[in-house]
């Protein structure tokens, strides 16, 4: 076996990022002196007992006699927000490559699915629209497009509902708390990438898929895709557009699964992603990068509920039928557009600036709420506009020590309003026919003005010891109008947020690191404000969670091994919770997360590979009695874990790929549990010379499950918003799909 070491850099957008190459694990729940065990085990090769090698990432290897496995070292903007080699973070970041997009792709999954099965730290997706409850390391996660943040104070959930992975590059992930990219971050960052020009001249692209499980004529997902990118060696181009049309979902037994009436499904969801790029050369050391999106993911069918004891104000014997109308659907609109400068010798800097705009329209289900005059059914519809600039210089000060330094500032608006349906025709139609009634404000509008400044340094110590430390003073003014006679008002926040690092290179393929960072979250004010006199802006303000975090970890990378292990600690003396009619609260109590995340791929002969990753993830919350308790399952991350067999003839242009994901049980102090499940997945790929074929099958042995959103809805609406069954929102059933692209 030889192998060949390259250097391999990524142009990466200018302000965020990540790094080597995954899949996805996890299992039990352990203590954090157990998640210490692990990692100084893992660790001990780095102590002497290794052989030496490259520290770089393997990517490929092949199906030859006498394998040749090619590594490479990423270049990747996290960290510091500037260009660096994976073996220079330390800190556990991730990058799935569009390779390994495709083939979870192939096997019928969508974006937050895929991600679910390939990053450690980050959960196992639920299915539906949308990603509530989808933590990493137990918190909340950044999602950004090109550095451009889906979060938005009101937590809709739908970041990944936002881009047809079509025009995805890449996806760059930074796990835990940070204290470099602003609010929201605390349990970590993922920024997904898009495709740009591949080059001059004209280059086309083509996908297509169809996605069924075989039990009726309307269980078929259909998806079409195609781009073209060009230019001059100065001016370059790609416009693509995606769109894709679903049919019905079946769970396992073959049963029509429910609609997701809290959140809204992805079932007769029509979606087109509409996204253009223009790059130009200024000069040798200045490039502008303009890119723009629409895009549009709707409800277009015509089956609903049918409630056949509506009229007396009874949910139970709901089934689902044709003919349902309504004058709001479940929907989301999105238009973005984003601006980024480069100017390679400013002042002697690098300099990166960026401006960006985006908007945001989410609409949701009739959802029933119990009156005095009966059931009546009612929609949201919540719009959210963000704006901003970031400027940012990195100079080198030494040939040892570097300067990151920067401004970033944002403004955010938002309001929303409820649609009343009329309820004499929804008890005549059994809920089929929503009618509107009128028109209210749903939650108080407000606006957030964000402004941060920030400053990260490294110093090359030794050739093997690095030191990292960096601060960022972020400032929000808060302003809310008044809503249903509450009157409004103006508050802000200010966090000083903290990181140190230091990073060992033993020069034979090892590293190991410690990390502190420092994270911070604006809980909802939509859901806090507005909904009683009592709790006003003035005297009442919405507090800012600040979490800390404590990091340990290791990575080994050679010619036959990847991988990356961290265990990590992270605290805050604040929780947020939901109220019985879903407002928010937030409690005074410590809450703490701990666990383990890991990767790990083994290269063999014959084109084989063999691997996984592993979350084990504990959350508890100390109560008034000053006792540490499991936290509620309704907001604790499960863990999991993903295994998978790999094989690539690069000589016949073909590979395939078994995996087998699980959720492990959880089990809070007050009872409540999610059940776990195992799915196992399969994706076969072969060149045709005119493009390439893939088959995949997702959850191969049809297994019948309840999907970890669709258990913990019932624990949020049941029996405050009616019986269980209506919001325990089933996992699908064996699927097929039979995709074809091809590059010309």
């Amino acid at each position: 076996m030889t192998s060949k070491t390259t250097t391999h850099t990524i142009a990466l957008p200018q302000f965020f990022s990540a790094a080597p190459v995954i899949r996805n694990a996890q299992s039990t729940h352990i203590t954090l002196r157990a998640s210490f065990a692990l990692v100084f085990l893992a660790a001990i090769p780095s102590l002497g007992w290794a052989q030496p090698s490259t520290a770089a990432a393997p990517t490929t290897s092949t199906g030859t006699d006498e394998a040749t496995i090619q590594s490479q070292e990423t270049m990747v903007v996290v960290g510091s927000r500037t260009p660096k080699s994976i073996s220079e973070i330390p800190g556990a970041v991730w990058l799935v490559d569009q390779q390994q997009l495709e083939t979870q792709l192939a096997t019928g999954a969508d974006l937050k699915t895929a991600l679910g099965r390939l990053v450690p730290g980050l959960d196992l997706a639920p299915q539906g629209r949308t990603n509530y409850g989808q933590n990493m390391r137990g918190r909340s996660v950044q999602v950004l497009i090109d550095g451009v943040s889906l979060n938005s104070s009101r937590g809709l959930s739908r970041q990944f509902d936002s881009i047809d992975p079509f025009n995805i590059e890449r996806v760059e992930v930074l796990s835990g708390a940070s204290s470099l990219y602003g609010g929201g971050a605390t349990g970590g960052i993922i920024n997904i990438v898009t495709k740009k020009s591949r080059g001059p001249g004209r280059h086309f692209s083509t996908a297509s898929s169809v996605t069924s499980g075989l039990n009726s004529n309307d269980d078929a997902n259909f998806r079409l895709a195609q781009s073209v990118s060009g230019g001059s060696e100065r001016l370059q181009g790609r416009l693509a557009v995606a769109y894709q049309d679903n049919g019905r979902f079946y769970d396992g037994r073959g049963n029509e699964i429910f609609p997701d009436i809290a959140q809204t499904d992805l079932q007769d969801n029509r979606s087109i992603d509409i996204m253009g790029t223009a790059q130009l050369e200024l000069s040798d050391e200045q490039t502008l990068t303009l890119g723009a999106q629409l895009y549009r993911s709707a409800y277009e069918g015509e089956r609903g509920l049918y409630f056949p004891n509506l009229a007396l104000g009874n949910l139970d014997g709901a089934e689902i039928r044709d003919g349902y109308s309504s004058d709001r659907d479940p929907k989301t609109d999105r238009r973005m557009i984003n601006l980024q400068y480069h100017h390679a010798d400013l002042l002697g800097q690098d300099f990166y600036f960026q401006a960006f705009y985006r908007e945001e329209e989410a609409s949701f289900n009739a959802f029933p709420y119990s009156t005095t005059k009966g059931v009546e059914f009612r929609t949201s519809k919540q719009d959210t506009n963000l704006g901003g600039i970031k400027a940012l210089f990195n100079a080198e000060l030494s040939n040892r020590v570097s300067l990151t330094y920067g401004l970033d500032m944002d403004r955010e608006t938002f309001d929303a309003n409820q649609m009343y349906f009329d309820i004499a025709t929804s008890n005549a139609s059994g809920g089929l026919t929503q009618s509107e009634r009128d028109v209210r404000p749903r939650y108080p509008s407000y606006q957030v003005n964000g402004y941060a400044g920030f400053a990260q340094s490294d110093w090359q110590v030794t050739d093997a010891i690095t030191l990292s430390a960096g601060v960022r003073q972020q400032h929000m003014d808060v302003k809310v109008d008044d809503f249903n006679s509450i009157p409004g008002g103006k508050n802000d926040y200010d966090a000083t947020l903290l990181n140190a690092s230091a990073l060992y290179d033993y020069d034979n393929g090892h590293q190991n690191w410690i990390q502190f960072s420092q994270g911070f979250e604006l809980p909802d004010p939509a859901k806090y404000y507005g909904k009683s006199a009592d709790i006003s802006v003035s005297s009442n303000p919405l507090e800012a969670i600040k979490t800390d975090q404590v990091e340990l970890g290791w990575r080994f990378n050679n010619a036959n091994w990847s991988t990356q292990a961290a265990v990590y600690y992270s605290w805050s003396n604040k929780a947020v919770e939901n109220a019985k009619d879903l407002s928010v609260n937030v409690v005074n109590e410590d809450k703490r997360d701990y666990g383990l995340e890991a990767a790990v791929t083994r290269y063999l002969n014959g084109g084989f590979e063999v691997g996984g990753t592993l979350q084990l993830v504990r959350s508890e919350q100390k109560d008034r009695n000053g006792n540490w308790k499991k936290r509620d399952a309704r907001y604790a991350s499960l863990s999991s874990a993903t295994a998978f067999l790999g094989w690539e003839n690069m000589a016949a242009s073909r590979s395939a790929r078994l995996q087998a994901n699980h959720a492990h049980n959880l089990k809070d102090d007050n009872d409540r549990q999610i059940n776990g499940y195992t799915t196992v997945d399969l994706a076969l790929a072969q060149d045709l010379g005119i493009g390439r074929l893939t088959l995949g099958i997702d959850n191969l042995l049809d297994k019948e499950y309840s999907t970890v959103w669709g258990q913990r809805a019932a624990m949020f609406y049941s029996p405050y918003y009616g019986p269980e069954y209506l919001y325990d929102y089933q996992g699908r059933g064996r699927t097929f799909t039979l995709g074809w692209t091809m590059d010309f």
